[in-house]
């Protein structure tokens, strides 16, 4: 992803313009990310992904194997107190 400060971006809009087509531009303002300049398929294709939900029960065999045979980093291991 391109980066640039807001002042840059102002002063090369343009030139921005062209470069969020191909690839998301990070607007920062002092120093902390406030934007990002993104073409409107890139954004289309976002939204649509995040409309997508499944249902647990709904998952393919395989999915539901690859999740009863993963095991959980020991460092993490302390989260499983969380779920009780």
């Amino acid at each position: 992803m391109a980066h640039t400060t807001a002042v840059e971006f102002q002063r090369k809009f343009g030139e921005f313009q062209h470069r969020a087509r191909r690839e998301p531009v990070e607007i920062t303002r002092h120093g902390r990310r406030e934007l990002v300049l993104m073409s409107a398929d890139h954004y289309d294709w976002l939204t649509a992904a995040a409309r997508r939900t499944y249902r647990t029960g709904e998952a393919v065999p395989v999915v539901v194997e690859a999740v009863a045979q993963a095991e959980m980093d020991p460092e993490l291991a302390r989260l499983d107190e969380l779920m009780k």
